[in-house]
This record gives structure tokens, sequence and C-alpha cells, in this order.
């Protein structure tokens, strides 16, 4: 499947509908510059052809009514001070006002409108919503890849009466996913963690019939290890999908695919920050025991097959991360992965991995850091993206 790109579109010195991913205010506060950051390659790029930008955003969950605190205010004063020019703000995203402001629009200015979801039409898919933001451009432009699986009237309304086009974020993100299935080079090392496995079941089944070896982590490699009759004490598990787990393994074997399980772990009797944390054998943990982290040993297990493959994939952390002391396997892998930059493909996956690479500061050290949380995994699993399938050739 191919995609609509900018080089698609003509849009030098049209006013340009730009949906970006600006998910990233809490309580009037910005707090994650990451992805504001990755829509900067597609802003620049439009201003270079002496466009005037619309910027349009979602941000939180406000139910269809304004709320300050999750106002997209703020992000026209940050993305002032990354680009170096005035970046204007609406406080609505339909209106009079909004089509004035649109259509004074010179070359080379850009005007943020206030949070699409304090309209309830905005998550309905309605479609003279979509129609009176369709009326502020010429062209319509895609870069919001974070919320591709969402069937909104921004993502999917929009691009129905303007001609369209992914930006350069959504056209790397769907490319570099895709490939990832479709030819990744070889020897390919996955790493899935996480929680639960009923989020993953589809992703991981995709990878198994791709890689060459997969590690399984996070409390997710719990029922891994429950399936195979080892104790896991009182650790987070899904009992109900042991036989999933089982079928994996199955599917594995008849592809070939090696599927690694950790051999030690880190454990506690408790899930504060203060409990005392055991690194111990898989065959030793004890029927009060919490499995929180991966030990060393099985990091340090990795670490041949890391060294010799050409693509690495990370989706999801491998331990109870949030805590300083049970993030020490994912911060392995991180580095671990790091060093590999210049001979692999590394790529991260979008979600709670990506939140963790941010905190470390370390978001230049891979090939490609998704921004897609639920958006990625769907692509990964090979179902259809609404955004996507709207910027379709």
């Amino acid at each position: 499947m191919k995609i609509k790109t900018l080089k698609d579109l003509d849009y030098k010195n049209k006013r340009v509908y730009l949906r970006v991913d600006f998910n990233v205010v809490e309580n009037g506060k910005i707090i994650d510059e990451f992805r504001i950051e990755q829509s900067i390659p597609t802003i620049r790029e439009l201003l270079s052809k002496k466009c005037s930008i619309i910027l349009a955003s979602h941000n939180g969950r406000p139910e269809g009514k304004p709320d300050k605190k999750l106002s997209l205010r703020p992000v026209a004063q940050a993305l002032a001070n990354i680009l170096k020019i005035p970046v204007g703000f609406v406080g609505d995203c339909v209106g009079e006002e909004v089509s004035k402001e649109s259509h004074d629009l010179k070359a080379g200015e850009i005007l943020l409108l206030e949070n699409l979801r304090f309209h309830e039409a905005e998550e309905k898919n309605n479609s003279l919503f979509a129609k009176s933001m369709a009326r502020l451009a010429d062209v319509y432009v895609d870069d919001a890849f974070a919320n591709a699986h969402r069937a909104h009237a921004s993502m999917v309304g929009v691009p129905k009466y303007l001609p369209h086009a992914a930006g350069l974020l959504m056209e790397k993100e769907f490319k570099t996913l895709t490939g990832l299935l479709e030819f990744p080079h070889k020897p390919f090392f996955a790493a899935i963690g996480g929680a639960k496995i009923s989020t993953k079941i589809e992703v991981i089944k995709k990878l198994v019939k791709k890689a060459d070896v997969i590690f399984i982590g996070g409390a997710m490699a719990n029922t891994f290890l429950q399936a195979k009759g080892y104790e896991i004490g009182m650790s987070m598990t899904e009992k109900e999908h042991t036989k999933t787990a089982i079928e994996i393994i199955e599917l594995a074997e008849k592809c070939n695919t090696k599927i690694i399980l950790p051999k030690d772990v880190v454990v506690s009797s408790n899930m504060r920050e203060e409990g005392e944390a055991r690194t111990i054998a898989i065959d030793n943990i004890g029927k009060k025991d919490i499995v929180l982290d991966i030990g060393k040993e099985t990091m340090r297990g990795l670490i041949p097959t890391l060294k010799s493959a050409k693509t690495i994939f990370w989706n999801g952390t491998l331990g109870y991360a949030e805590m300083k002391q049970y993030a020490w396997a994912s911060k392995d892998l991180a580095h671990l992965m790091a060093i590999r930059k210049n001979h692999a493909e590394t790529i991260i996956g979008g979600g709670d991995t990506t939140a963790f690479i941010e905190k470390m500061g370390m978001q230049n050290k891979f090939t490609f850091v998704s921004t897609g949380g639920g958006a990625s995994l769907e692509l990964l699993a090979g179902k259809k993206l609404p955004a996507i399938e709207a910027l379709k050739a």
C-alpha cells in the first residue's frame, strides 16, 4: 500500500491545513516537547514553499467542552521559540473569527487553532464540522500519526474536501513501521514488553513470522512463564491468556523463530518505592514474590544476539519502570540499542517506551522513535488505520 506524500501535492504558496499531534498539555503546562519537535521538519518544508499554515490538533479528553487546562495556547509560544518566528493563536477551531484569521494569513505566517476536541463533532466525525475546517485552507496535510487510528473529523473528514497528503512525519512513521514487517534487514531482533499480552497478541504473531529472535519482557513475561509451568507468585499476569502464550511459542517453533524468556528476575514482596528488591532465578520465585524487572544475567545473555542483529525493534518497557529500581533492564536495553545505531536499524515503538526514552534524554540515540502508541501497534498488527486509509494513493 502507498500513501500520498508531499511529492504528490501542489502546496506552494497555498494555505495549508496541517493536522499535527500536539497532545502535550496538562493543567496548562507542556509536559512533552518531543511531539512538537517531530512536527518541525514538515512545518519548515511548508514555510520554505511560502505557504501559510493553519495548525490543528487535539489535546486530552475534554469530552466536547472547553477546558482551560487543556487549551493549546501554551503550545503557540513553545513553537514560536523553536521556529524563531511568531505563531498566532485563535481561541476556537471553527467560526467567523477563525475563518477571518485563517484567510488573512500571509505567506510564511502560522496560526494555531484551539483544541479540536472542545467540539464533540470532532470525535463524532461530523461532516459539517469537517467542511467548516476544510474551508479554512487550500490543501490538507496530515502529520498526526499518533492519532491515525482515530476516525475523527480532522483526520478523515477534512481530506475528503481538500487535496491532501501525508506530512514528512506521517510518511516516515508509515514507511518505517510497514517496512519493519515487509523487508527488515536480517537478523531481526524484537523485544516486546509491557504489562499485557492481550493488547499485543496480533503484533507478536506478526513479528513471530518475520523476526529471527523475540525477547519477551515486562509483566507480559509472567504470563509466558506461567504457561510453561513456573511459579510467578503474586506477580501481574493474565492467566486467561496462558493458552495464547503457548500458541505463540508453538507458532515460533514452526516459523523457526527463537523466543527468549527471562532466566532471572527482580522480585519484591511489595510494589512500594522502599520495597526490598532481590534478583533470583525464575525457578526460585516464591508464592509471595512480585516480579518487577528482568535480571542482569538475562540482559547479559542478550548481548551476542544484539551485536549480530541488523534490525532491532523494541516496544514496551521490560519492568515496572515507573520506579527507578525496576527500570534497570529497560535502561540496559536502551543503551545496548544505542550502541548499535551505526550498525543496525534501531526502532523504538511508541507509547510508554517512547516516554521512557524521552525521560532518559535518548530520543536521538536511535534510528527511529515512533510518536504513536496505539497507532503503531495497530499498524504493525496489520490493521487498517482510518487516517492512513484517507491518504491512500
